[in-house]
């Protein structure tokens, strides 16, 4: 019987091609409006940590101006950055199973043998376990040991990308870059590593693309590297020296924490809270004790990685396709009871209300199908605009908004569904149409 619906909706479309296509075209629409905004708002909240989201913390302290609070729109929280002695000292701690503290740098590299030319490389200062609780490919070698860190070694991690700068892709495990005056001993190549977003420095910008170069933490005292992402000061200081930047009240430095159980969770949360306390015995801290142990899906709440306006348009888009398919429904009702002299004739010869039924959503599922394609189509081109115009400030955009077939294969089985939804009541209105006055007029 199927194949018998299909033919009939086939010729109902024949008759009527120019309402026919208003229809596809209105489900389109919204198909395509609404792929186009669920694209960009899952790029947004995606979390690419994965089921490691849960063990993952950022820790917040609230050292900062007592006359004002850091977020002007949420005076209760904390600032999302610490001093240089705070991470410190919560880097001290030895609860955390696995612990880190980065930030932001970068200058110009060489090779000592001239092989390449020097070139601006964007350099994350941090420690060993950074590579282990964020998961990050080797394509060679691996991350420098624990001594490394302490030393601190003259040891470097290259990204796939700045391997193949520097030395044509090889492994380059055991060669030397020059930087800041210093060689530093490849020790281990990435591979293509980009989390979208970057949730581990959504402070610096969520999508912004990925360090070319890793270097141990220590060197940054050493060499007198500030950040090269964002700075906080509240606090009128004296600052004549790099160390005296150091002990300021400025933030520019992010922590990282592993605490695989509760306990341990609660434990680092009690340790925060103490070393905050003994701070304010020393004068630091005047505000009210006011610290947080963020997840990776708090730690991107918290930073709003994902506007409002972001989620205000997804309800938006949804609302349109609402409309679409209201639409929809006075269109297929209209053509449903323009064709009833047709259904009344079947009616007469043996159908049931029940085929009539069938028969009228199986051209409404028809008409969503093609609506599907339609929209898709329409919606991968606006995504291929969207890209077009990110690529402007962030390269590789496709990874900003990531597409594949699945979601093709997704948006046109919405589609469907909402146009057999949409069918439901037309389909029924024509089924419960009495014949006899139409095969009057017939």
């Amino acid at each position: 019987m199927f194949g018998y619906y299909m033919q009939l909706a086939l010729a109902s479309f024949r008759r009527n091609p120019g309402l026919t296509s208003l229809m596809i075209f209105a489900i389109a629409l919204g198909i395509a409006v609404c792929m186009i905004t669920l694209t960009s708002y899952r790029a947004a909240a995606n979390n690419p940590a994965g089921e490691r989201g849960e063990i993952l913390f950022s820790p917040s302290l609230d050292s900062w101006d007592p006359e004002n609070a850091y977020d002007k729109d949420d005076k209760s929280l904390a600032p999302n950055q610490l001093t240089y002695r705070d991470a410190k000292a919560l880097y001290a701690s030895e609860i955390p199973d696995r612990k880190i503290i980065t930030y932001k740098t970068g200058d110009i590299y060489t090779r000592p043998d001239k092989g390449m030319d020097p070139h601006y490389i964007g350099t994350r200062m941090t420690s060993r376990d950074f590579f282990a609780m964020f998961e990050v490919p080797f394509l060679h070698g691996g991350p420098w040991d624990a001594k490394a860190d302490e030393g601190p070694e003259p040891v470097i991690v290259l990204s796939k990308e700045e391997n193949e700068k520097a030395f044509g892709g090889e492994n380059s495990v055991g060669k030397t870059l020059f930087w800041k005056g210093r060689e530093f001993r490849v020790v281990g190549v990435l591979d293509h590593w980009e989390p979208m977003p970057k949730y581990f420095d959504v402070n610096n910008g969520a999508f912004q693309d990925m360090e070319g170069a890793y270097v141990p933490f220590a060197w940054g005292p050493i060499l007198e590297l500030g950040s090269h992402g964002n700075t906080n000061c509240w606090k009128t200081e004296i600052i004549d020296s790099f160390q005296a930047f150091l002990n300021s009240e400025c933030i520019w430095f992010s922590a990282w924490v592993e605490l695989r159980t509760a306990d341990k969770q609660q434990a680092f949360k009690e340790f925060m809270d103490n070393y905050v306390i003994d701070q304010k015995k020393h004068g630091r801290f005047p505000r009210p004790l006011n610290n947080y142990l963020y997840d990776v899906d708090g730690w991107m709440k918290r930073n709003k990685v994902v506007q409002d306006d972001n989620k205000a348009m997804l309800i938006m888009a949804f609302a349109f396709l609402a409309v679409c398919l209201v639409n929809t429904v006075g269109l297929l009702l209209a053509k449903f009871l323009n064709a009833a002299p047709i259904a009344g004739v079947r009616r007469a010869l043996g159908a049931s209300r029940r085929d009539i039924f069938w028969q009228h959503l199986t051209e409404s599922g028809v008409v969503a199908l093609a609506g599907g394609i339609v929209g898709g189509i329409l919606g991968v081109l606006g995504i291929w605009a969207l890209r077009a115009w990110y690529g402007r400030f962030v390269e590789e955009a496709t990874r900003v908004l990531p597409f594949d077939e699945k979601n093709f294969v997704i948006v046109v089985a919405i589609a469907v569904c909402a146009g057999l939804l949409a069918g439901l009541y037309p389909a029924w209105r024509i089924g419960r149409a009495a014949p006899a006055s139409y095969l009057k007029v017939q």
